[in-house]
């Protein structure tokens, strides 16, 4: 952040300290006159851990017997407290002992912060935490103190207020959505404010338009934004139905195109890809807002699209394999993106088997800027580079200043396959050479052929792989392709490494071959997010040199022979488990 910017922002929160310090002794106490019905999906074993005394927010574990913290070691974790995201795991555990911690937390949170003191008064956070707030009245307010009630109602009141002056000017993307719908649900909500209801519905929408494209998609290229995006606005569409208010039609078509965005880059097991900072999405929520959406508008046939928002989907049987084939949101995200440009990733039924690293955001500006690399996806990386480039190592946020210029995409599809043909130019400026990949997926889902080409088409372009030849003494260009494994998938080499047998949980077998060549297995990671520590895992290399102007390698990845077509997949993690920290 430039001294600048910096300057602007805290003359803002100035502001924002002077505007509520003036609205705290003026605004009254409010009525609650209705409360949409919670939407959030909350998990019991995340609530029992809480009970206790382990909150787990982005990637720290904060721990409070008998309280809830709202200090963390870092920004995103302190963010993640002052929202009352924990209160929707709170409320799916639900009894007693869960509503009386959650109590607790919204007295002291008010005692505290509740006059425009602390760190949880940006506009977007106000919103989130007032949309918790309504959508869990109910659940709050049940055996609360009258003056404790009384002092809930008037923080209310205050919420709606700030951001009625407010929510416009919260920052682009999704903190601008979560102001509007905060505010939305504010005046279907509070005694005095349905006069303000219209107004308000068009802010989200307004808001919401600004931020998705033409097919549906989001400009950060990030699959979990696009669903957090998507919830705010299901939400706020079904709060206006479930109050007798009618639905814009443009609300309805806007929902349209981000759910068959969705669809694109949801594997076939139900989670999100993992690309330019998302991970695979909170647990049932995307089948939750997907249903939501489907009750909205049931008139709407579902999307066959094969490419949204970048990227491309291939479905066969029970696989899903799911590209990445654009070129990296510089301006929209730069310090979030990856240098991933034609990584896929596959999943077989429920269990995902080529993955990539994730986003190492929560757990240190180290593993961030290594999960961003091209060699921490997979796909073909020369050593030492990635297809897109860092900004220089003295900035003190790392962003990718520069990508591909042109990345391709045709469709080839048959009868008994689906196939997709991509390429860029990322590497043309520091090895004269262009990447291109053949992707097929049989229509069972049981073999996907891939083929990965390195080639210099112009005369510029092969003078200058003739310069980064002449660097190696004529030993040729090292490269590496790349395919990083799930920690739940068990691979084995076979058949004097020309071959990795890749045992599934569910008991399929994936054997992994190219060209005959030799293949090694090496260490990885998977960064989950909700985890303390990065999971160990493996992956399939294969080492090369390029030494000429075209270098070819063939490779496939198919279900061996003797696995059944179909499996009944009952090997599953107990939802009521509460897993060890």
């Amino acid at each position: 952040m430039t001294d600048q910017s910096a300057t602007g922002t805290s003359q803002i929160r100035l502001l924002d300290r002077l505007l509520l310090r003036w609205l705290a002794g003026r605004v009254q106490m409010s009525v609650l006159v209705s409360q949409p019905e919670p939407r959030m999906v909350g998990q019991y074993a995340r609530g029992k851990q809480m009970l206790a005394g382990n909150f787990l927010v982005a990637g720290e574990l904060i721990e409070a017997q008998g309280a809830v913290p709202f200090a963390g070691r870092t920004a995103a974790a302190t963010e993640a407290m002052h929202g009352f995201g924990w209160l929707d795991h709170l409320a799916a555990v639900g009894d007693r002992e869960a509503r009386a911690l959650a109590q607790a937390g919204l007295r002291d949170w008010i005692a505290r912060f509740g006059k425009g003191k602390g760190p949880g008064w940006a506009p977007g956070l106000v919103g989130r935490r007032i949309i918790r707030w309504i959508a869990h009245a109910i659940f709050l307010m049940q055996g609360m103190e009258e003056h404790d009630q009384r002092q809930f109602l008037h923080a209310l009141a205050l919420h709606a207020a700030y951001l009625e002056r407010r929510a416009g000017k919260a920052a682009s993307g999704l903190p601008r959505i979560e102001a509007q719908v905060g505010l939305l649900y504010a005046t279907l909500s509070l005694e005095g404010m349905s006069d303000r209801i219209a107004a308000s519905h068009d802010a989200v929408l307004a808001a919401a338009r600004a931020q998705i494209t033409e097919d549906g998609g989001i400009a950060t290229r990030n699959p979990e934004e696009l669903l957090q995006a998507f919830e705010l606005l299901a939400w706020a569409i079904q709060a206006m139905a479930d109050h007798g208010h009618q639905i814009s039609a443009q609300a309805v078509e806007l929902l349209d195109r981000m759910a068959g965005a969705l669809r694109v880059v949801r594997h076939a097991d139900g989670a999100l890809a993992r690309f330019h900072g998302g991970g695979r999405g909170r647990d049932g929520a995307l089948t939750a807002a997907l249903v939501l959406r489907d009750a909205i508008n049931p008139a709407q046939t579902m999307s066959n699209a094969d490419m949204a928002m970048g990227f491309v989907r291939l479905s066969g049987g029970r696989s899903s394999v799911i590209v990445d084939a654009a070129a990296p949101p510089l301006k929209a995200a730069p310090a979030r993106a990856h240098a991933s440009t034609l990584a896929f990733e596959l999943t077989s039924n429920r269990r995902p088997l080529i993955v990539s690293f994730g986003d190492g955001s929560e757990f240190g500006a180290e593993w961030h800027r290594a999960s961003r690399a091209t060699a921490s996806h997979s796909t073909l990386a020369f050593e030492g580079y990635s297809s897109s480039r860092f900004a220089t190592q003295h900035q003190a946020r790392l962003e990718l200043a520069d990508g591909p210029r042109h990345v391709g995409v045709e469709f080839r599809h048959a009868p008994y396959s689906r196939a997709v043909r991509l390429s860029h130019d990322g590497y043309l400026p520091s090895h004269g050479l262009e990447h291109l990949r053949y992707l097929d997926l049989s229509s069972d889902g049981c073999v996907l052929i891939g083929e990965d080409s390195l080639i210099a088409t112009s005369k510029r372009s092969m003078a200058r792989f003739d310069e980064v030849m002449a660097r190696t003494g004529g030993a040729g260009v090292p490269f590496a392709l790349r395919f990083h494994l799930h920690p739940e998938a068990e691979p084995s080499l076979d058949m004097n490494a020309t071959a990795v047998s890749v045992l599934l949980r569910s008991g399929e077998i994936w054997v992994f071959r190219a060209d005959g060549l030799h293949l090694a297995l090496a260490p990885s990671v998977y960064l989950e997010k909700g985890r303390l520590k990065p999971r160990p895992s493996q992956q399939i290399v294969l080492s090369l040199r390029a030494t000429g102007y075209t270098s070819q390698i063939n490779w496939s990845l198919s279900k061996a022979q003797d696995t059944p077509l179909a499996i009944r997949d009952t090997v599953q993690a107990d939802p009521f488990a509460v897993p060890e920290l």
